[in-house]
């Protein structure tokens, strides 16, 4: 700016000189706003460098087939297993079985078997004890033909052929649930209770509804053939 108290006020009145303060003014203007410019810009971004220690694979689902020790999950030819089913240690899938998505079958403690043509629907929990109230083997074994829906928890217990779990129904240590029956959604089956032949049971603790008819039971397998 002192260079501005130079000019007299008559070289002000020409337009050349009149050029020149304005040109004056804008490189002063133009100093005094660049620090405060240069104080708010964003910083830049550092450039990402891939780490060359990662391992790259390419991600298309998840299927955990998860041995313990000796055990090791053993899945049929022609049985479907979903992308992302956990499958732990003693798990036994027989043909024509199905394990659907989100369930987990954790075989840690003991035997898990899911039998022929039947079906473990999504985000089901299988797991079993080291032992059963009723002194029964305390696997956890699931006969052929049997629908377990999705939801459920099983933990040691036998289900016996051509047989119904409704889903978010949960069955205790040592439970049976025998050939020919349901239990309806939401139910809970108590340690070592038994569900006789043929028989519809629901509630909470799960109870005798009504028996089943003749045509009801024969469609029970018929629903995992279509």
């Amino acid at each position: 700016m002192a260079s501005l108290a130079r000019f007299s006020r008559r070289c002000l009145t020409s337009a050349s000189h009149r050029h020149l303060l304005r040109r004056s003014l804008a490189t002063a203007a133009a100093a005094v706003k660049a620090p405060e410019s240069s104080s708010s810009r964003p910083p830049t971004a550092e450039k990402i460098v891939e780490c060359t220690d990662r391992v790259k694979w390419d991600y298309r689902g998840q299927r955990r087939i998860i041995p313990l020790g000796q055990w090791l999950p053993k899945i049929a030819v022609d049985a479907y297993v979903a992308p992302n089913v956990v499958l732990a240690g003693q798990v036994n899938v027989l043909d024509g079985s199905s394990v659907w998505n989100g369930a987990v079958l954790r075989g840690d403690l003991n035997k898990i078997t899911v039998g022929f043509c039947s079906n473990v629907q999504e985000k089901c929990v299988v797991h079993a004890a080291w032992s059963s109230p009723t002194g029964l083997p305390a696997e956890t074994m699931i006969e052929r033909f049997v629908t377990v829906g999705a939801y459920c928890l099983l933990r040691s217990c036998h289900i016996e052929p051509e047989c119904i779990i409704g889903q978010h129904s949960i069955l205790m240590e040592g439970s049976l649930v025998e050939t020919h029956s349901i239990l309806e959604a939401g139910s809970v089956l108590p340690p070592g209770r038994r569900i006789p032949t043929g028989e519809l049971w629901a509630g909470n603790p799960a109870r005798f509804v009504r028996k089943l008819t003749h045509e009801e039971t024969v469609e029970i397998p018929n629903l995992l053939l279509r």
